[in-house]
C-alpha cells in the first residue's frame, strides 16, 4: 500500500510544474548559461579548477532548496488544508504514511535532478570529482535533511496552504540567492556575505562544496554543526507544531 501511494505521489509531483522546472530544469540551465560565459578551464583564480567544478554541488542545493523548501511543505500543507490527511484517517493508509511517501518522492525528485545535472555537467564540460564518495553522500544526506526539517516546519506552523506558500517563498529566494548556491559569494558585496551567514543553506553549499573538491568532512566541522542544529531544531518545531486537520 505504502509504495502504491508514494508511486503515485511521484506520478503527481511530476505534474507540478513548478517542482519539475526548478529541481530538474532550472539547474542544468543556469549550469549551461554559466559554462558558456566561463567555461570549465583550470584557472589560477578558481584554485585551479574548472569554473563548472566549482558550481555543480551549489547547483546541488539549489534543487535541494527547491524540493526540500517549496515542493514537500506546500504539498503537505495543500493535503492538511483540503482535509486528505484527515480522510486517510479513515481508511487502511495513515496520514504519516503520506507525510513519510512525500518526503521519499521529494528525495527521489532530488536525487533525479543530481543525476541530470551531472550528467550534462559530464558530458559538455567534462566535470570532474575530486572529492570521496562516502563524506560527499553524508555531506549531500545532511543538507537535504536539514532542507526537509525546515520545509516540514514551514508546512507545520502556518494555518493554511496560502500562509505556506507565503512563509515558503519568504524563506526559499533569499536562501537561493544569498547562499552561494545560484551566485558565488566571493562576487558579492560584504553586506550580502553577512546576510548569507545567517541561511543554512549557506553552510549546506559550503560543506557539500568543500568535500565535493577533495576536503575532509570534519575540516567544516562549523558548516556540519549547523546544519546538524538545524536539522535537531527544526525536526522538534515541526513535532511540536505539525497538524494533521
Amino acid at each position: 500500500m505504502f509504495w502504491k501511494l508514494t508511486t503515485l505521489e511521484f506520478k503527481l509531483q511530476l505534474r507540478n510544474f513548478m517542482t519539475s522546472f526548478f529541481s530538474l530544469c532550472f539547474p542544468v540551465m543556469m549550469l549551461l548559461l554559466f559554462g558558456s560565459i566561463y567555461g570549465n578551464e583550470p584557472s589560477s583564480l578558481t584554485g585551479d579548477r574548472g569554473t563548472v567544478d566549482l558550481m555543480l554541488p551549489a547547483y546541488t542545493c539549489m534543487i535541494v532548496a527547491v524540493t526540500g523548501l517549496m515542493s514537500l511543505p506546500l504539498t503537505v500543507a495543500n493535503y492538511r488544508e483540503q482535509k486528505i490527511l484527515k480522510r486517510f484517517m479513515a481508511t487502511p493508509v495513515q496520514p504519516l504514511q503520506i507525510l513519510v511517501s512525500q518526503v521519499v518522492v521529494n528525495s527521489i525528485t532530488t536525487l533525479v535532478g543530481m543525476v541530470l545535472l551531472l550528467v550534462v555537467a559530464a558530458l559538455v564540460y567534462q566535470v570532474q570529482f575530486f572529492g570521496s564518495i562516502v563524506p560527499t553522500t553524508i555531506a549531500f544526506l545532511l543538507v537535504m535533511v536539514s532542507m526537509f526539517s525546515l520545509g516540514l516546519v514551514i508546512s507545520g506552523v502556518t494555518p493554511n496552504a496560502r500562509a505556506a506558500s507565503s512563509l515558503a517563498f519568504i524563506v526559499y529566494f533569499p536562501m537561493l540567492f544569498l547562499s552561494g548556491a545560484t551566485i558565488p559569494l566571493y562576487i558579492m558585496p560584504k553586506a550580502m556575505v553577512t546576510i548569507s551567514n545567517a541561511l543554512p543553506l549557506t553552510y549546506g553549499v559550503r560543506l557539500l562544496s568543500g568535500v565535493w573538491l577533495g576536503g575532509r568532512l570534519f575540516d567544516y566541522g562549523v558548516e556540519f554543526a549547523v546544519l546538524l542544529g538545524t536539522i535537531l531544531l527544526c525536526t522538534a518545531v515541526a513535532i511540536r507544531y505539525f497538524r494533521w486537520e
